[in-house]
C-alpha cells in the first residue's frame, strides 16, 4: 500500500509514454515547431512495464497511459496486452487526441485497454483547428465512432476557454449524452508555455451555463480521480475538473510517470524523482525505492488554489 505524508492512498499512476504529439493546442504547446522531433530519451517499454508490475504488487490499481500523444508510440498495442496479462483487475485507460485512433481502437480493445479518454474541445472544424493547429475534426469523430464500435468506453475533456469555445458548452454535453459517454470540463490551467492570452472560464460559470438548459439535481459527488460529478435530472451524470477550488487536492490518489524516467509527485509542482537509473537496472528494490519516495514526496495542494501562481512545466512532460 503507498501512503503519502497527509494520509492518502496512491492507488492512480499516470504514465506518460512520449513527449511527441500531432497536435499544438493553445493551452499546452502552441509555440513548439510542428516538426519538434525532440531526441527522446525514452525508456523502453519493456523496462517500463518492469516497473510497472512493481507499482501494480505495491498497490496500484489503475494505469492511464498518455503522453504528448501516445498512439505515436508504435509498440503501444502490445505493451498493454503485456500490462493487462499481468493483472488483468488493474483498470487501463489512455487519454488521446483521437486523431489516430480509428485504425487503433479494435486492437486497443483486444489488449485489454478498457476506457479512452479523448481531448474534445470543440465540435466546429474551425475552431478545432484554431485550437489544436490541426484540420482534425473529421478524423477525430470517426476516431470516436470506432472506439464505440470495438466496445470501448469513452469520456470526453473540453477545456473551456473564454471567447474561443466556451458558447460550446451545452453542445458538447449533448454530444457527449448521444454517444452514452461523460464529458468532463476542465477548468484552464495556467502555465507559461501556454497562448498569453488564454482565459479560462470557471466551474461556477460552466454551471450557471448548464443550468440554462437543464436541471443539476442532488450534491456534486467528488470520484476518485480529480472530478467533480454532477446529476442532471434526465439522470446523465458530467463532471468539473475544477484545479483552482481549495480542496482541490483533498483526495489526490496519484503520481506520474514521464516518458524519460522522471517521477512527478504532482502535475504543478517543480518537485520530481529521477527514476531513470532504476528502472533501467530492472532491480525490483531500487523501482520501489523511488515509486515510495515519489508518494512520500507529494505535496498537500497545488499552487493553483489559494496563494495563486503559473506552473513552469509544460503538460506535455508529463502527460496533463
Amino acid at each position: 500500500m503507498l501512503i503519502d505524508g497527509f494520509g492518502r492512498q496512491v492507488t492512480y499512476l499516470r504514465v506518460s509514454l512520449t513527449k511527441q504529439c500531432n497536435f499544438r493546442c493553445a493551452y499546452c504547446m502552441p509555440t513548439t515547431p510542428l516538426d519538434f522531433n525532440p531526441r527522446e530519451e525514452v525508456i523502453p517499454l519493456d523496462r517500463m512495464l518492469e516497473f510497472l508490475k512493481i507499482a501494480i504488487d505495491a498497490g496500484i490499481e489503475k494505469i492511464r497511459l498518455t503522453g504528448g500523444e501516445p498512439l505515436l508510440r508504435k509498440d503501444l498495442v502490445p505493451f498493454i496486452a503485456k500490462l493487462h496479462a499481468y493483472n488483468p483487475k488493474v483498470l487501463l485507460v489512455l487519454t488521446t487526441n483521437a486523431f489516430l485512433l480509428e485504425k487503433h481502437a479494435q486492437s486497443l480493445k483486444n489488449a485489454g485497454l478498457s476506457r479512452v479518454n479523448i481531448s474534445l474541445d470543440s465540435l466546429k472544424a474551425g475552431r478545432v483547428l484554431q485550437i489544436s493547429q490541426k484540420d482534425a475534426l473529421k478524423a477525430v469523430l470517426r476516431g470516436i465512432e470506432a472506439a464505440l464500435k470495438a466496445g470501448l468506453k469513452l469520456k470526453f475533456n473540453m477545456v473551456v476557454l473564454k471567447g474561443i469555445n466556451e458558447g460550446e458548452i451545452l453542445d458538447l454535453l449533448d454530444f457527449a449524452q448521444e454517444k452514452n459517454s461523460q464529458i468532463r470540463y476542465i477548468e484552464f490551467m495556467e502555465n507559461t508555455h501556454a497562448h498569453a492570452r488564454l482565459q479560462g472560464v470557471s466551474q461556477a460559470q460552466i454551471l450557471e451555463v448548464i443550468n440554462t438548459r437543464y436541471k443539476i439535481i442532488g450534491a456534486p459527488q467528488k470520484e476518485l480521480g480529480p472530478a467533480q460529478i454532477y446529476t442532471l435530472e434526465n439522470g446523465y451524470q458530467f463532471g468539473i475538473i475544477a484545479p483552482h477550488k481549495e480542496d482541490f487536492c483533498k483526495s489526490c490518489n496519484r503520481v506520474r510517470l514521464s516518458a524519460d524516467g522522471t517521477l512527478f509527485p504532482c502535475l504543478y509542482y517543480q518537485d520530481s524523482v529521477n527514476a531513470k537509473e532504476a528502472i533501467l537496472s530492472a532491480e525490483s528494490a531500487r523501482m520501489l525505492e523511488v515509486l515510495k519516495q515519489a508518494v512520500a514526496n507529494k505535496p498537500e495542494k497545488n499552487l493553483w488554489s489559494g496563494s495563486y501562481q503559473i506552473s513552469e512545466r509544460a503538460f506535455y512532460q508529463t502527460g496533463g
